[in-house]
C-alpha cells in the first residue's frame, strides 16, 4: 500500500483544496492507495503549522516518521525539500486542486514527483524567507543569471559546494534530533 501525504486547507479530507505552502498546511489528508485505487482517506493535524521557525524541517520529519511515500504541496521549501529528499520521499507539486483530483491525476501520470522545487521556485514565504540559500531578500526563485548570460562552471561549482555544506548541516542537525530521542 502507498501513502501519500498532501498538505491541506482546513480541515482537510479528499474534497479540500492542496495547501501552497507545504510546512504552513493546517493538516495533511493521509491517502493510502493500493492497486492504483484510493482505499482509504485519514486526516492529521500539522503541529508545526504556526511554529515560529522550522516548520517545513519539522513538518517535513513527521511526514517521514509516518511512512510517506509521496507529499503533494504548491511549494517546498529548501530545509524541508532536503529532509524530504533524504527520506527518499517524492515530492510532488501541486497548484488549484482538490487532494482528490491531485492524487487521481497522480496516479494517472499526470502529477510527476520533483526533486527540484515546485513552480515559482518553490521557495515560499515561510519564516526563514531563503536567506540562507542565496535567493535575495525574500527567498523566491533561484537567483537569477548574472548579466551576459548563463552562470559560468566556477559559480556553478560554488553554487554546488554551497548546497552540499547545506545538506551536510541538515544531516547533521538530523543525526542530533535521532540522538536526542
Amino acid at each position: 500500500m502507498t501513502r501519500i501525504f498532501v498538505a491541506a486547507t482546513d480541515s482537510g479530507g479528499p474534497g479540500d483544496r492542496v495547501y501552497p505552502n507545504f510546512g504552513r498546511a493546517p493538516t495533511f489528508t493521509v491517502v493510502e492507495v493500493e492497486d492504483g485505487q484510493i482505499k482509504r482517506a485519514t486526516v492529521i493535524d500539522n503541529p508545526y503549522a504556526s511554529a515560529p521557525g522550522g516548520a517545513g524541517i519539522q513538518a517535513a520529519q513527521l511526514v517521514a516518521e509516518k511512512g510517506a511515500e509521496a507529499v503533494f504541496a504548491g511549494n517546498f521549501g529548501p530545509n524541508a525539500s532536503g529532509v524530504l529528499a533524504q527520506a527518499g520521499v517524492e515530492m510532488v507539486p501541486v497548484a488549484g486542486l482538490t487532494v482528490r483530483e491531485a492524487v487521481e491525476k497522480y496516479l494517472k501520470g499526470e502529477l510527476s514527483p520533483t526533486g527540484a522545487p515546485g513552480p515559482g521556485g518553490g521557495f515560499g514565504p515561510g519564516m526563514g524567507r531563503g536567506r540562507g540559500m542565496g535567493r535575495g531578500a525574500w527567498g523566491y526563485g533561484p537567483p537569477p543569471p548574472p548579466p551576459g548570460g548563463a552562470p559560468e562552471a566556477d559559480e556553478l561549482r560554488e553554487r554546488l559546494d554551497r548546497l552540499e555544506r547545506e545538506l551536510a548541516e541538515v544531516r547533521r542537525r538530523l543525526d542530533e534530533l535521532k540522538g536526542g530521542e
